[in-house]
């Protein structure tokens, strides 16, 4: 009976010990920044957020840089205040200029940095999101941002590996907004309302008054011809008898 509740123990002992080594290696894997919504639409605005999960057990996340891609720059970039957080935005020359509205701009945002206030960090176990509102969005398939995670111990987190098609994720994948191509305009205009049908109108509507009309001419011309008859009876002598 000892021996056999040992060995029950050693396995558990050992399930336990596999799990933990299994979970140990999975976990982080998962817990990299990325950007929410994934998904945009080229030539659109979108309101997008970058979710930056903390993955030390002791340090707190302090400061995070997003740099935008320089072969898909954005006209307009805006930011949101985030409670405890301070952002500094960093801008570039671009050529050719960008179109916004009509306008030629030759600037573009290259960069956030988001840093947090004395106990204001994302803590162990916490995320924080950085909330943005770009556009119009470029005509690309994909727009990667690669972001740098300071923590309060020092260490940096570089999420900058762009995806290969076909490959696995990346140890630190940078996020990435994939950009669906707008609707083509319609160039042709849209087809007009159909046009009644004479013949339609012939068979029904016109044909009654056709008709009526007819009648109405026909009526006048009777009550003509019987005027016309009694003025000459008037006229003539009464016969003798």
């Amino acid at each position: 009976m000892i021996r056999l509740r040992r060995s029950a123990t050693v396995a558990a002992l050992t399930l336990t010990a596999v799990a933990t080594a299994v979970l140990g290696v999975a976990g982080p894997a998962s817990a990299h920044v990325t950007i929410n919504p994934a998904e945009g639409k080229q030539g659109g605005y979108g309101r997008f957020a970058f979710r930056v999960p903390n993955e030390s057990d002791t340090a707190s996340t302090v400061k995070v840089e997003v740099n935008l891609p320089e072969n898909a720059p954005v006209g307009s970039v805006s930011t949101m205040p985030v409670a405890g957080w301070t952002v500094a935005v960093e801008k570039r020359k671009v050529d050719p200029p960008i179109e916004v509205h009509g306008s030629q701009l030759t600037e573009a945002v290259s960069k956030l940095t988001f840093t947090a206030a004395p106990n204001a960090g994302v803590k162990p176990g916490e995320f924080q999101e950085f909330p943005v509102s770009m556009g119009p969005l470029p005509q690309v398939d994909t727009m990667v941002f690669k972001v740098l995670q300071t923590y309060s111990d020092g260490n940096v987190s570089r999420w900058i590996e762009e995806p290969t098609p076909g490959a696995e994720e990346p140890e630190n994948p940078a996020p990435v907004l994939k950009l669906a191509a707008a609707a083509p305009a319609s160039t042709g205009a849209s087809a007009p309302a159909a046009a009644p049908d004479d013949d339609d109108d012939d068979d029904g509507s016109g044909a009654a008054t056709a008709l009526g009309v007819a009648g109405l001419v026909a009526g006048l011309g009777g009550l003509a011809l019987g005027g016309l008859a009694f003025a000459r009876t008037r006229r003539e002598p009464a016969a003798k008898s």
